[in-house]
C-alpha cells in the first residue's frame, strides 16, 4: 500500500490547506508535483526547510519531486508576504543562483532512482515567449476579477502595486500549467501565502487544457514566543556555511524553546511518530538535559552541512559552555573559534603591551585597552579564588610575566568567572 503523504504531513503539522481529491490522487498512482524555490540569492535559508522536507516526505511516499527554480519569476517579483516591490536580477546571477540551490537541495532530495526528483527553471520555457503571445494564450484564460480576488494583491493595492508584479500569478500559474502538459506535474505545494497563486494554476489547467490538477500548501512557522522562525540576531539563518557558520547554525536549533523544540522536532527530521513521542516523554522527565534540542540540532546539522561539522559544534559548544582543557581550545579551526566567541568583548592590543607588562596581574589590570580587572586588587584576589584563565589555563601564580602560546598566532582568550570571556587580539 502506498504511504499517505497527506496523512504524514498532517500528524507532523505541516499541512494547511489542500484541494478536494489531491489525497485521492496520490494514493492512486505515483504523482509528479512541484514547488517553486526563489533564486534572488546563492542559498537558501532555514525558512525554505519546510519546503524542501516537504519534498523529502513526497519522494519517500513514492512520488515524484520537482524543484522549480523561478529564474523568470525572480525577475519579475512575487507580491505574496512583501510590503514593497523587490530589486529584480540579471540572468547571469540568476542562473549562478540556481546551480547553488541544486547542491543544496541534492543533500536532501535523490536526483537519481526511479521517482528521481528534477529541477526546473521557468526561465527555460519563458524566454521564447513574447508579451503578445503571453497575453492572448494565457491572460485571455483569466479574468482581471478573478485576480483582484487574491489576498496578496489586495494587500498590496493601497500601498501600490506594480503591474509586473500583479501579473505574477499568471506567469507561476503558466508554470503549473506547462509543468502539466510537459512533465505530467498534477501537484503544486507551497507556503500558505501562495495558495493563489497555485490555484490560479489549476484554474488555467482546467480552462486551457481541460485537465485536473491539485494544489496542496504548508502553514507559515511561527515561534512560540511569537518571534518570526528562521531569523536570529544577524538575519536570516542560511544554509552556505559561509554566510552562517555551522556552528551558529547549529546554536540555532540548540537553543529552541521546549515548545518550539517539540514542534520542529516533527516538521525537519525524518524521525517517526514513535520515535519523537518516545524523545518527547524522554525530555518531559528530565527537560534540564535539553534531549529534543540535541536531538534536534544533530539531525538538521548533519544533513545540512555533515556529520564532521556537528562534532565540531559539539566539541566548540563544549569549550564555550562546558569542561573544556586547552588542547582542546587550541584545536579549534580559526573560522569556529571565531564564530563560537564572535559575541565575547573583542579587545585588540599591541604585541609589546604583552612583552612589556611584567606580570599577568599587570596585563588584566593595566593595559589600559583591556582593563579587565578595575584594580590589582581585585585581579589578585579573583587569581587566588582560582577564577581566571587563559587559554582555558588556570592562572595559579598572578605575578609570573605573561608567556602565553598565541592561539592562531594572535589571539589570547581570558576567562573571568565562569561567564566571562575576553578575545584578545594582538596587533599593531
Amino acid at each position: 500500500m502506498k504511504q499517505n503523504f497527506v496523512q504524514e504531513l498532517k500528524w507532523r503539522g505541516m499541512l494547511h490547506d489542500v484541494m478536494p481529491g489531491t489525497e485521492e490522487q496520490l494514493l492512486k498512482e505515483s504523482t509528479a508535483g512541484y514547488i517553486g524555490f526563489d533564486p534572488t540569492a546563492d542559498s537558501l535559508h532555514i525558512g525554505n526547510l519546510v519546503q524542501i522536507m516537504t519534498l523529502v516526505h513526497f519522494q519517500q511516499a513514492g512520488h515524484k519531486p520537482v524543484a522549480l527554480v523561478g529564474g523568470a519569476t525572480g525577475m519579475v517579483g512575487d507580491p505574496s508576504g512583501k510590503s514593497i516591490e523587490r530589486n529584480l536580477l540579471s540572468e547571469e546571477v540568476l542562473r549562478h543562483n540556481e546551480s547553488c540551490v541544486k547542491k543544496q537541495l541534492e543533500r536532501f532530495i535523490d536526483f537519481s532512482g526511479a521517482n528521481r526528483a528534477e529541477m526546473v527553471n521557468n526561465y527555460d520555457w519563458f524566454k521564447g515567449i513574447s508579451f503578445l503571445d503571453f497575453i492572448r494564450e494565457v491572460g485571455k484564460h483569466i479574468t482581471i476579477n478573478y485576480m483582484l480576488a487574491k489576498d496578496s494583491v489586495q494587500k498590496r493595492l493601497e500601498s501600490g502595486l506594480s503591474f509586473t508584479e500583479f501579473s505574477y500569478q499568471l506567469v507561476q500559474g503558466y508554470d503549473f500549467y506547462w509543468l502539466y502538459q510537459n512533465k505530467n506535474c498534477k501537484l503544486q505545494m507551497g507556503g500558505s501565502d501562495q495558495w493563489g497563486n497555485i490555484v490560479t494554476g489549476t484554474e488555467l489547467i482546467r480552462r486551457k487544457a481541460g485537465g485536473e490538477a491539485f494544489a496542496l500548501t504548508t502553514p507559515l512557522i511561527k515561534k512560540a514566543d511569537g518571534t518570526k522562525f528562521g531569523k536570529s540576531e544577524q538575519g536570516n539563518v542560511w544554509l552556505d556555511a559561509q554566510k552562517t557558520s555551522p556552528y551558529k547554525f547549529y546554536q540555532y536549533w540548540l537553543n529552541a524553546s521546549d515548545e518550539d523544540a517539540a514542534n520542529f522536532i516533527k516538521i525537519f527530521t525524518q524521525k517517526n511518530k514513535a520515535e519523537i513521542e518516545g524523545l518527547v516523554a524522554d525530555h518531559a522527565v528530565a527537560p534540564h538535559l535539553r534531549k529534543l534540542q540535541i536531538e534536534l540540532a544533530q539531525d538538521i546539522t548533519g544533513r545540512v552541512h555533515s556529520k564532521d561539522e556537528v562534532a565540531k559544534a559539539i566539541k566548540a559548544s563544549s569549550i564555550l559552555f562546558g569542561q573544556s582543557v586547552a588542547e582542546d581550545l587550541a584545536g579549534l579551526d580559526e573560522n569556529i573559534f571565531l564564530a563560537v566567541f564572535e559575541g565575547v568583548p573583542h579587545i585588540t592590543i599591541s604585541p609589546s603591551s604583552l612583552t612589556n607588562s611584567n606580570s599577568i596581574i599587570d596585563l588584566l589590570s593595566e593595559v589600559t585597552q583591556l582593563k579587565i580587572f578595575p584594580s590589582k586588587g581585585e585581579a589578585r584576589k579573583m587569581i587566588a579564588a582560582g577564577g581566571v584563565s587563559i587559554n582555558k589555563q588556570k592562572i595559579e601564580d598572578g605575578n609570573q610575566k605573561p608567556n602565553f602560546s598565541l592561539l592562531h598566532n594572535r589571539f589570547l582568550l581570558a576567562q573571568k568567572g565562569k561567564k566571562n570571556y575576553f578575545l584578545i587580539e594582538l596587533a599593531e
